[in-house]
């Protein structure tokens, strides 16, 4: 399903990939992970059911890839979705030995990247893009049993994108954090899942401060651990007067 605002197309992909299409451009946050787009992604649960089927996705149309932290780093799924122009912006926080995984330095890779840090901003395919900082707060709900975070702070940001117009803030694998709420937001893409974000009553709470134009969830029901109710989430912003569409 693709959830259409204005002149802006929005398709959640699966986990945290989010395609976004505006009138000249194209756009991916985070792609790939879990084989979501190469079609190996199975739901490990009924709730896992409400989430974007995985498919062998090869589009290779994007401008921008978008890429947050180490985590969600694919070398694969940024081959997947990028044109040979296109350009992967990365937060300068990435550190692929940081990951138990074995990948590539970014300098590595067969795509040109641009850095760039957790406060910033920029203009790629004539997009403006800022970034917002985006991690666990120490000792707060979202951390390991020692109190330390998954998502440290400067290791990983967010990103507010401005197309034809539209502000659309995609806040990454974090908190709700002071400075969310003053953002001037038309397209809110919050993560629900809990457990290493905000879940959905935090994005809920965080969607009425910001007062969008349109809500739609992503990053939930990938696995065990990301499990929640998106049609209560749906139902909690609807009493808040929130518009949300739901892309499962």
């Amino acid at each position: 399903m693709t959830v259409q605002h204005d002149n802006i197309a929005i398709e959640w992909l699966g986990y945290a990939t989010v395609r976004i299409d505006g009138s000249a451009q194209t756009i991916y946050l985070d792609p790939g992970r879990y084989g979501v787009l190469s079609g190996e992604w199975e739901p490990d649960s009924e709730r896992g059911r409400a989430h974007p089927a995985a498919r062998d996705y090869r589009a290779q149309d994007g401008d921008v890839v978008c890429l947050s932290h180490v985590h969600h780093y694919d070398p694969d799924g940024i081959d997947r979705v990028l044109d040979s122009d296109g350009t992967v912006l990365a937060c300068d926080g990435i550190n692929p030995r940081q990951s138990s995984r074995d990948l590539p330095r970014l300098v590595d890779i067969d795509h040109a990247v641009q850095e760039t840090g957790t406060e910033d901003e920029q203009i790629l395919a004539d997009t403006p893009i800022w970034t917002v900082p985006s991690y666990n707060e120490p000792d707060g709900p979202h951390t390991r049993g020692d109190g330390s975070p998954f998502h440290p702070e400067g290791r990983g940001c967010g990103f507010l994108l401005g197309i034809d117009g539209t502000r659309v803030f995609w806040p990454g694998d974090t908190d709700v954090l002071d400075g969310h709420a003053q953002l001037d937001v038309d397209i809110f893409l919050p993560p629900i899942g809990g457990a290493f974000t905000m879940d959905r009553h935090e994005a809920a709470e965080l969607a009425e401060a910001l007062d969008p134009e349109l809500v739609v969830p992503i990053h939930y029901n990938t696995f065990e651990a990301l499990e929640t109710d998106s049609e209560a989430f749906a139902a909690d912003l609807a009493e808040r007067g929130v518009d949300v569409a739901i892309d499962e």
